[in-house]
């Protein structure tokens, strides 16, 4: 019974090691370490909700960075109400270099 018991965590302690590699070469892993920063200047945003609170927003962009150069990309957040992001503001965002399209934006909106 032993010997099935640590054959079964050697297991899952294996599955859990090459899920991690797999991960870190898709740029999903690695604690932020590797990302760039770079901006977003928003160029399309869903209209503003009527009630307050936070709210489902997508916000369409071109991304500028170390690494990219006017690159388009959109994104879903939930968002408050209260900041409304708009057509024009420019946003201080985070990617990795191999995959511009995980940005990541950095705003006290954002929830």
């Amino acid at each position: 019974m032993l010997e099935v018991v640590m054959a079964l965590a050697l297991v899952t302690m294996l599955v859990v090691m090459i899920g991690a590699i797999l991960a870190r070469r898709r740029g999903m892993g690695g604690g932020g370490a590797n990302l760039e920063q770079g901006s977003l200047y928003i160029t399309g945003v869903s209209p503003l909700p009527e009630m307050t609170g936070e709210h489902f927003v997508t916000i369409t962009g071109t991304l500028t960075g170390p690494s990219v150069t006017g690159k388009v990309v959109y994104r879903r957040f939930v968002w408050d109400a209260a900041q409304w992001p708009s057509i024009g503001d420019q946003l201080v965002v985070a990617y990795p270099p191999n995959n511009p399209d995980k940005w990541v934006a950095q705003h006290p909106g954002l929830r």
